[in-house]
């Protein structure tokens, strides 16, 4: 099977991962917080990446030169501790319809930035679309209904807190792609929670907090684990914007889901945003072509 095809699969894979993670956060939150969730999800994908280490048969790549530990640090505090932090905390605030949408508007930010980090091709015709699209499908997602637009109440602290996340994503997803490639993607799923799981379980053990409060808890770290070895596995084989691009299905999946397990009822406004965001990804995704 050539490159390009394992990592399109691999993606598409991953973006179901992402579309019932928000999901199952939610429904950790009834007996626990933002906080002990992300803890408890950061030290099982810990576990996953570890696991996929011992399947592969290559604990001796666990090593790593100094080159890589500058770039390996920043992955592992922007888009976990960072990142990852901001985004459990937002579901907390906001429907799963915004998180989701917001988060994939991250094509907007890794092709602006790899223009200047990857010395990638210039901004095309169609990656302007795209990237107007997108911005317009935020913004109705945000707002929510006609009366919020026409207020210029483009949404709320909460989604602040998700658009945040987003570009932090997006410059681990750049930095990934630029020096860290070359490592095997589970020791790079690894290092990247590792930072995190430490620090977060310190907290936790500091304020006798340090337990599973739920099996959601436990479903999120497994999910969130495999999801990113499977997200780093396509970033190997095919251009970081279009990564992003073949994410399309996430938003989709994510509105159903939330509709029947959580009771959210999408706006007809956001269901607007949620085409405009597929089609915004599709004249991103062109550019690779």
């Amino acid at each position: 099977m050539k490159n390009k095809t394992i990592g399109i699969i691999a993606i598409l894979l991953a973006s179901i991962m992402w579309a019932i993670e928000p999901i199952f956060v939610k429904l950790s939150f009834e007996n626990s917080d933002f906080i002990q969730t992300n803890t408890i999800r950061a030290i099982v994908a810990l576990l996953i990446a570890f696991v996929y280490i011992l399947i592969k048969r290559k604990p001796k790549d666990m090593k790593i030169s100094k080159k890589d530990v500058a770039p390996i640090i920043y992955i592992a505090i922007v888009a976990t501790l960072f990142a990852d932090f901001m985004y459990v905390f937002s579901l907390s605030q906001v429907p799963v319809v915004n998180a989701v949408i917001i988060g994939h508007m991250q094509p907007i930010f890794i092709v602006i930035f790899g223009i200047f980090i990857l010395k990638s091709d210039k901004l095309t015709y169609f990656d302007y679309i795209g990237i107007i699209l997108l911005i317009i499908s935020g913004i109705l997602v945000t707002t929510r209904n006609l009366e919020n637009l026409m207020n210029f109440r483009l949404g709320t602290i909460g989604d602040l807190f998700v658009l945040s996340a987003t570009i932090a994503w997006a410059t681990t997803a750049i930095v990934t792609r630029k020096y860290v490639r070359h490592l095997n993607t589970g020791v790079l799923a690894f290092y990247r929670f590792s930072i995190a799981a430490v620090v977060l379980s310190i907290f936790l053990i500091l304020n006798n907090r340090f337990f599973i409060a739920n099996h959601y808890q436990v479903a999120v770290g497994v999910i969130i684990g495999i999801g990113t070895i499977l997200y780093y596995e396509s970033l190997k084989r095919i251009k970081a914007a279009q990564t992003s691009a073949l994410e399309l299905s996430t938003p989709l999946f994510a509105t159903v889901l939330a509709y029947f397990m959580l009771s959210e009822v999408p706006t007809n406004m956001q269901f607007v945003g949620v085409g405009l965001l597929l089609l915004g990804l599709f004249f991103i995704s062109r550019r690779e072509e």
